[in-house]
């Protein structure tokens, strides 16, 4: 369980030492940004599945149907705008298991087929969300949305959680253009995804939201056409500090 990760001294430690005298409270932009905004993802989202999106996953639903038996979609409840459910669209990037919903996938998971491993460090698997931002419980920039299980146990562990709620959860973020994608391995990781979320609904106006997009986009590119590299260098991030830190507090 992903509480699990760090040891309750640390946690301690670690939130008093980051703890504000007021706690956050997130930034209303008004109708005017929210309309616009909403206007956009469902411009984006209509182009994309109909220009692109139309032929790219017919294409993967073939080679995954190839690589491993199994659904072609993955489907998983996760909490998005004020804390409500919704079912979360992905391309299966695992053989079928039945730990999906309660075990996040780790390096090296035998549970990650071979074009997986691909996907997901190319972001393709998160195509299939743009029918979320069309359908409404998703928006192209915002919080990622986290599993059930784990929103749970991080709302235990980080104050003010339910800042995350104020805004809908997105398929890109501030957290993941700052490096904080996939798996969360400790609690330095949990807590400071949470930061720049926070610094995301503080925050948030239209030129923020095109300069995450910026960003996406150059990170997508850069992982489609230099696999290797990007994979290297995500292997790498883990520097002997962040080894230390986890021997001593992972259990």
């Amino acid at each position: 369980m992903a509480t699990e990760v760090a040891v309750k001294n640390h946690i301690a430690y670690f939130q008093n030492t980051h703890r504000t005298k007021k706690k956050v409270k997130a930034r209303f932009s008004g109708i005017l940004y929210q309309t616009g905004k909403r206007i956009f993802d469902i411009v984006t989202s209509l182009l994309l599945i109909t220009l692109v999106l139309s032929w790219l996953i017919p294409i993967l639903a073939i080679l995954i149907k190839l690589d491993s038996k199994g659904p072609v979609f993955f489907v998983q409840t996760r909490i998005g705008f004020l804390g409500i459910p919704f079912r979360c669209y992905k391309l299966r990037t695992m053989v079928v298991n039945q730990d999906s919903d309660s075990r996040q996938a780790r390096f090296n998971d035998e549970r990650i087929t071979r074009l997986g491993q691909y996907l997901r460090l190319t972001s393709l698997d998160e195509l299939p969300q743009f029918l979320n931002v069309l359908i409404g419980n998703m928006s192209i920039v915002g919080p990622r949305p986290f599993m059930k299980k784990d929103d749970q146990a991080f709302s235990i562990v980080i104050s003010n959680y339910p800042l995350r709620y104020c805004a809908k959860p997105g398929i890109t973020g501030m957290a993941q253009v700052k490096g904080f994608r996939g798996r969360t391995d400790n609690f330095f990781s949990i807590f400071h995804r949470y930061q720049w979320d926070a610094f995301y609904i503080r925050n948030t106006r239209p030129a923020l939201d095109f300069k995450i997009l910026r960003l996406t986009t150059h990170q997508i590119l850069k992982s489609v056409f230099y696999f290797k590299t990007v994979k290297l260098k995500r292997l790498e991030r883990m520097s002997r500090s962040d080894a230390k830190f986890l021997v001593e507090n992972l259990r």
